[in-house]
């Protein structure tokens, strides 16, 4: 088998996992807190025996600028995962999941700031595209079409967790030549230390289902997703990863169908396929037909 082609069955199978990240959270019935803790702690315990057996538990890797930036880092993607898994009882996994998608243009927006990117005026046209289909999601609920309580705080929590993310991706390409394996376990460790004084310690999983949740969150949707994932970025070209990236808030939509029946209006289905639309198309660099012909004319 090409390496390609595993990388691409490696791809597709991390965003399928990553899909069922939303249900494991809401079965799980723990507070937010402890659900982020016990997957940090977890994906700590598992990345560290990883980068162990790997050689990577070494003090050359442990530079200066790579624990300041890992430790920033750490805080920032923790922090989206709270904010994005408080999101979910708010307004449904599906919602919170694809407007959590409008990240490639924060980070557009930030690599315009920070990294002097060209912002173009065919991302500019993508961005109005993924805007338009936001305020179709939001008047969903104000027209009395969805019944999540806290609607609008949950897709307020799911941008602040896209742009947390933003800059999370942002801060983690100035540690190009790190260990992305090592990264993960420096997010992870961060996340234990972090949270451990926020856990509400009289409420612990008791059910197999909140073991199992928790287990899965922990080793399942950190650690094993990390590695495949990873092993794919390696074998595939930087578009194709990111086609496959939104395999993810498919899979997270059909699951949120079947595990919760959970049936979006016309209105938010129109606004969820804009904003996941037009994440695709500029995250693929597609271009609109009329500016292939400006271009020429030019």
């Amino acid at each position: 088998m090409k390496s390609s082609t595993i990388g691409i069955i490696e791809m597709v199978a991390a965003m399928l996992i990553s899909g069922t990240i939303g249900y494991f959270v809401v079965v799980s019935e723990l507070p937010i807190f402890n659900v982020v803790f016990y997957r940090c702690l977890l994906g700590a315990i598992t990345l560290f025996a990883l980068c162990w057996a790997l050689g990577f538990v070494k003090r050359e890797y442990f530079t200066k600028r790579v624990v300041i930036l890992g430790l920033i880092s750490g805080v920032t993607v923790v922090t989206n995962w709270v904010l994005l898994f408080s999101a979910f009882s708010k307004a449904s996994i599906t919602i919170a999941t694809v407007t959590y998608h409008t990240q490639p243009f924060m980070l557009v927006a930030l690599g315009a700031i920070f990294l002097s990117e060209k912002l173009t005026i065919q991302k500019i046209i993508w961005l109005c595209i993924a805007f338009i289909g936001m305020i179709f999601v939001v008047q969903a609920r104000q027209a009395g079409a969805d019944t999540g309580t806290d609607y609008l705080l949950g897709i307020l929590m799911s941008l602040g967790a896209a742009f947390l993310y933003a800059i999370t991706v942002i801060l983690v390409k100035r540690l190009k030549g790190t260990p992305p394996q090592l990264v993960a376990m420096i997010h992870v460790s961060v996340g234990t230390l972090m949270l451990a004084p926020l856990t509400n310690w009289a409420v612990q999983p008791e059910t197999q289902v909140q073991w199992t949740s928790v287990l899965a969150l922990g080793i399942l949707c950190t650690t094993i997703m990390y590695v495949i994932m990873y092993d794919a970025f390696q074998k595939l070209p930087t578009s194709l990863t990111g086609a496959l990236s939104f395999v993810y808030p498919v899979a997270a939509i059909v699951v949120d169908y079947v595990a919760f029946d959970r049936q979006l209006t016309l209105g938010q289905w129109v606004g969820s396929a804009a904003i996941l639309f037009a994440a695709c198309a500029m995250t693929l660099g597609w271009k609109m037909p009329f500016m292939k012909q400006v271009q020429k004319s030019a």
